[in-house]
C-alpha cells in the first residue's frame, strides 16, 4: 500500500470512528433520566441544587436537590438506606446546612 492510499484509509477510519462516537452519547442520553436524591456526596451529575455548582459538588449523601443520571425506569424504584426514594423532581430532604 502506498503512502497516499494509507493516508486515505486512515482518514476514512478516523472519520467513521468520530461519526460513531458522536451518535453513541445521544443514544445513551435517551436511555437515562435525572434522578434526584440518589447520589452520594461528591458523586452528583452537573447542575445540582443550591449549595452546589456542578458535577461532584454535592456535600451530603442522597442530597435531595442533587441529581444523578440513572437508567430510565429505575429512579423511583432504587433501594436506598433510610426508606429514601429517588424522585424525578428535586426534593426538600437531606439538604446541606
Amino acid at each position: 500500500m502506498d503512502r497516499r492510499t494509507f493516508s486515505l484509509a486512515l482518514a476514512g477510519s478516523l472519520a467513521a470512528a468520530a461519526a460513531v462516537s458522536s451518535i453513541v452519547p445521544a443514544a445513551a442520553a435517551e436511555d437515562t433520566v435525572k434522578c434526584y436524591g440518589v447520589a452520594l456526596a461528591g458523586q452528583n451529575d452537573c447542575a445540582a441544587g443550591a449549595g452546589t455548582t456542578c458535577a461532584g459538588t454535592s456535600t451530603v449523601d442522597y442530597q435531595g436537590n442533587s441529581w444523578k443520571a440513572v437508567p430510565a425506569g429505575t429512579c423511583e424504584t432504587m433501594e436506598l438506606p433510610g426508606e429514601r426514594m429517588g424522585s424525578m423532581e428535586p426534593l426538600e430532604r437531606d439538604l446541606p446546612s
